[in-house]
């Protein structure tokens, strides 16, 4: 079935990887498996055997919400920013990360809901981490209103060093209270908080 691919010398893997290389930004499977006429199921295999020959290179796949991007490893974001002659990564505040751990967990989110388990407004916050293109709108709500519902970038994967969001650390169910740590590699503007870490509480989920 795969007719364009087979007019090529190349293996499906390496067709998709110069397919995510020249595409502008993240691209979904359909679209993928539409360029190289092929199934689906057969990108999904594909993009499996892929993400195992970059364990440990320079570059790696982003998986965010079913959109596939080829990006560079943030273990090398250091050297990168010196080559390029690039400020380091923008820090964060501890409102932030705490704002950003919650619509991470619990996306898509509203603007009200991280209000009520902040128990402060979050607007500005939310402003900041849009302006710093870590989270994005990503539909409306059907509630009363219809606000805006977030959720993270791949640019956020990128920053926290993950591929997808699979890949957060588990949510700490002890005490019956469950709890989340972010790891920042320092980035965190709250020299009262631990550099490495901060610790937030999430309430339970509903369903």
């Amino acid at each position: 079935m795969i007719d364009n691919a087979t007019n090529s010398s190349l293996k499906i893997e390496h067709l998709i990887e110069s397919l995510l290389f020249v595409a502008e930004g993240p691209v979904s499977i359909a679209q993928i498996a539409a360029a190289l006429n092929t199934s689906p199921k057969q990108i999904k295999r594909a993009l499996l055997n892929l993400e195992s020959l970059y364990q440990d290179r320079g570059l790696q796949l982003q998986n965010l919400r079913g959109r596939i991007q080829l990006t560079t490893n943030p273990k090398a974001a250091s050297s990168i920013e010196q080559f390029l002659g690039l400020e380091s990564q923008q820090r964060l505040t501890s409102a932030a990360l705490e704002t950003l751990a919650i619509i991470a967990y619990r996306q898509p989110v509203t603007r009200p809901q991280i209000d009520g388990i902040r128990g402060v407004n979050s607007d500005s916050v939310i402003k900041n981490l849009i302006f710093k293109g870590l989270i994005e709108d990503i539909g409306r709500s059907e509630g009363p209103g219809r606000p805006i519902l977030y959720g993270t970038t791949s640019s956020f994967l990128q920053h926290f060093g993950i591929s997808s969001l699979k890949e957060l650390p588990p949510v700490d169910t002890e005490d019956d209270q469950p709890q989340v740590d972010i790891k920042t590699d320092g980035n965190i503007d709250n020299t009262e908080s631990d550099p490495q870490y901060v610790s937030m509480k999430l309430p339970e989920n509903d369903g």
